[in-house]
């Protein structure tokens, strides 16, 4: 009989607290009725996993990171979705290739306006590993903008930096650093082993040197 009690209790007590709904906040690209499908049918509040539905959520390869909260007034659960963003847009050895700002591949541009670029393996290969150290230091890649004979131009923050071959990780920490520092300066060129040079900021073509 007390078996029989004690389950009384906690049927009510899941029934108390039903998921009524989900909202998806930031989504795009992402199928918003994919965190539907995750929610078992007659799921609760009580019962709600918020890491593994975060988990499911970023799964999607346009998902770079995604927040699960749930309102336990409303039983609303909201999911807040960051999605992936294309930088570049290339065609290299014959297969064509959309690059997030992360370094993930991307299945399509998801309505962004990129040219697409000629490229070489390598090239792909720089510009991949650039756009990983850029996001592991917490920088933002907005776009690869051209390639030429002098080097690879992006647009990093709003601002263009400049690189050719192998950047470092010190490189990259400077760089941060030295963006914050010089708000107003146009151009960051990082060609220079182990250095960032600041283009100047009015007039002129003088630079300051700056070690990484």
């Amino acid at each position: 009989m007390a078996a029989i009690t004690t389950l009384t209790v906690l049927l009510i007590t899941y029934l108390s607290f039903p998921v009524k709904g989900v909202r998806v906040e930031g989504a795009r690209m992402y199928d918003e009725s994919s965190v539907a499908d995750a929610l078992a049918d007659h799921a609760s509040l009580l019962t709600l996993n918020r890491q593994l539905l975060e988990d499911r959520v970023e799964s999607n390869v346009w998902v770079e990171s995604a927040k699960v909260n749930e309102s336990w007034k409303s039983g609303i659960v909201t999911v807040q979705v960051e999605e992936r963003r294309p930088v570049l847009y290339a065609e290299a050895d014959g297969r064509e290739i959309i690059l997030s700002s992360d370094g993930r591949e991307l299945p399509g541009l998801g309505g962004a306006s990129l040219d697409r670029m000629e490229l070489d393996r390598d090239q792909v290969r720089e510009i991949l590993e650039f756009a990983n150290m850029l996001h592991e230091t917490g920088i933002s890649l907005d776009s690869v903008d051209e390639i030429d004979g002098e080097g690879i131009t992006t647009t990093v923050e709003g601002r263009s930096v400049i690189f050719s071959r192998a950047v470092s990780d010190r490189q990259a920490v400077a760089l941060e650093n030295i963006m914050a520092q010089h708000p107003d300066a146009r151009v960051f060129d990082l060609r220079s082993p182990g250095r960032v040079v600041v283009g100047a900021p009015v007039q002129g073509n003088t630079k300051s040197d700056t070690r990484g």
